[in-house]
């Protein structure tokens, strides 16, 4: 194991020993009580058994069976979530053959940031990861499950369930992917026509043209966003079947891959003499994996943030400072846009999540003694396939393409793709996988505004056509929910093209498909807070090195008062009024920005 790996896991064990100890206490009296159903009354199972079948009627009242809790994220308006709609019946199918049972237990609210971006309904986006993550609770409360199976991919839709169902870490859990739908149009043609669009060049018919050709079919995005990354990260965590992530919709081995995670579940429920309970699964190790995954292959932005809340979730302590450590020597294997041209398909095309893993396992980046839900961390070294109409699995090879993922002993960059940022500004991460080294390093005047919108006027009107750090502060999760800047792309995407030197500094986030701009994101303390940012105007001299780690203002702004800004026009209207106690009680970003869980001192 490379000992880097080995000190960051052990300083996340030490610095979590009261709040993993407290978790695991919580978890140990649930999974005391025996056989869930076996503690509710007669008039509690009768409802428990109402509308089922006279066999599953049966099978629920038999206390020696299994009964799995479905928690579904299905809708049939996102292309991710759509292709659930038949896997609970797939699911009680299989498990009724082999004389067990599913109900669904919950269906969780799934949002998505594509509709939303520069809508109002971004300011509920991150938001909705706790409350699914508290949907997801509501529906294991009914305490009839003996395992769990969660059906979600989304950018906060799969960390939010997996949140709650570590809430009933004494049962099993695993993850039931959907796969990625075909690939559209190029990478390339999307992020030039995009920025066309911003410049006022092509009109919004053919952006929406090409819009519909990128994103045309049932199944996952496919660019490595926020959905990819959970997939992948996930997978690496042991919380899903080897090989499953990115397997299409619709297919022979997808539908195999169903039907094998959910009879598993009954071979590692509570007395199968393998009883895996998820609170045992995500542990130091685990997360580990996870933000090593999540590093070599240049993931979202958004799990700087969401990878914190769920090790929250499991009474563990993770920090900014745990992923910049881990950075320094996991080394960069993928490209996948807007890390590089190609999507998440040539990505299974070229292995997938095990050959990424046995690359990463070569070079000692892994806890292979971590407890995954299937079988061994070794297992997870192999790829699924039908053979004769069976499910059978192979070992992974090394890269059937490297320019997508890092032949045998190369790698992309000896950097993984997100570094911790900091000085006198605060604190805030940085994706540098996408960023080409001459745009590392900027110092110019800072542009400061307090909206995305606002930054998209004066782009229109010509006032930023300059060398500049642009600042759009007021936008973390205490002031308006942390919206997605996805507007910001295009535009300065257009001022890197015509030769300036553009940063952007934010308290805000951005999309999981940020790229080639220098972004400097989820500034903490945020400026609504207090942060210094809160303090910045019009012709500070900042400068950022992104090599180093360092962003810091020139200009001396000690003396100066906070600027105050109103934001009450963004709580209210289309349902943001409903959320107050979400920005009242939300913690900081590099707390994982959530209100289930205090901040630690």
């Amino acid at each position: 194991m490379n000992p880097i790996i080995c000190q960051v896991t052990d300083r996340i064990t030490e610095r979590s020993t009261r709040t993993r100890s407290h978790y695991l206490e919580v978890i140990r009296e649930q999974a005391n009580q025996g056989v869930p159903r076996a503690t509710l009354s007669c008039g509690n199972l009768a409802h428990t058994a109402a509308a089922c079948s006279s066999a599953q009627k049966s099978s629920l009242l038999d206390m020696t069976r299994v009964n799995v809790g479905i928690i579904s994220a299905y809708n049939d308006m996102l292309s991710a979530h759509q292709p659930y709609a038949d896997y609970p019946r797939q699911i009680k199918q299989i498990l009724s053959r082999l004389g067990h049972s599913a109900q669904v237990a919950a269906g969780v609210p799934a949002m998505c940031d594509g509709v939303t971006q520069g809508q109002p309904g971004m300011d509920l986006s991150l938001f909705s990861r706790d409350l699914i993550a508290q949907a997801t609770a509501i529906g294991l409360s009914h305490n009839t499950f003996d395992a769990t199976l969660l059906l979600g991919i989304c950018d906060k839709i799969a960390p939010g369930q997996l949140m709650g169902a570590l809430a009933f870490g004494h049962l099993p859990a695993a993850f039931v992917p959907a796969g990625p739908m075909g690939s559209g149009i190029s990478n390339s043609e999307k992020v030039s026509i995009r920025q066309q669009y911003a410049a006022g060049e092509v009109n919004k018919q053919a952006l929406l043209e090409m819009e519909c050709r990128a994103y045309h079919s049932p199944g996952t995005c496919t660019f490595y966003g926020t959905a990819n990354t959970n997939q992948l990260v996930f997978e690496v965590m042991g919380l899903m079947l080897p090989g499953s992530a990115f397997v299409p919709p619709d297919t022979e081995l997808r539908e195999a891959l169903t039907a094998k995670i959910a009879s598993h579940m009954v071979r590692i429920a509570r007395g199968s003499g393998d009883y895996r309970p998820l609170a045992e699964v995500v542990d130091a190790r685990c997360l580990v994996n996870g933000l090593v995954a999540l590093l070599a292959s240049g993931g979202s932005t958004n799990h700087s943030i969401h990878m914190l809340a769920i090790a929250r979730a499991a009474g563990l302590i993770v920090t900014w400072d745990d992923l910049d450590a881990l950075s320094q020597v996991v080394p960069l294997l993928t490209r996948l846009y807007p890390n590089g041209p190609e999507d998440i398909n040539a990505f299974e095309a070229a292995g997938g999540v095990p050959t990424l893993m046995l690359e990463l396992a070569r070079r000692g980046l892994l806890h292979m003694d971590a407890t995954p839900v299937y079988g061994t961390m070794e297992d997870y070294l192999q790829s699924p396939e039908i053979d004769a109409g069976e499910l059978v699995y192979r070992p992974a090879v090394s890269s059937a393409n490297p320019k997508v993922i890092a032949a045998a002993g190369e790698i992309f960059s000896e950097q993984g793709g997100l570094k911790l940022v900091q000085g006198n500004l605060g604190r805030g991460v940085i994706k540098v996988s996408a960023i080409a080294k001459q745009h590392q390093q900027l110092e110019a005047p800072a542009l400061v505004f307090e909206s995305q919108h606002e930054v998209e006027r004066a782009y229109q009107a010509g006032e930023i056509n300059q060398d500049a750090v642009i600042v759009v502060r007021h936008n973390g999760p205490a002031a308006n929910g942390m919206p997605e800047l996805h507007k910001l792309m295009p535009i300065l995407g257009n001022l890197m093209q015509q030769g300036f030197k553009v940063a952007l500094v934010t308290d805000g986030r951005l999309s999981g498909a940020s790229g080639k701009v220098p972004a400097v994101i989820h500034m903490t303390p945020e400026a609504s807070r207090g942060g210094p940012l809160a303090r910045l105007e019009n012709g500070d001299r900042i400068r950022l090195d992104a090599g180093e780690g360092s962003l810091e203002v020139l200009t001396d702004i000690s003396s100066r008062e906070d600027t105050l800004v109103e934001l009450s026009y963004q709580h209210v209207g289309g349902g943001r009024e409903l959320f107050s106690v979400y920005r009242h009680n939300i913690s900081s970003a590099e707390s994982g920005a959530t209100i289930l869980y205090q901040e630690e001192s």
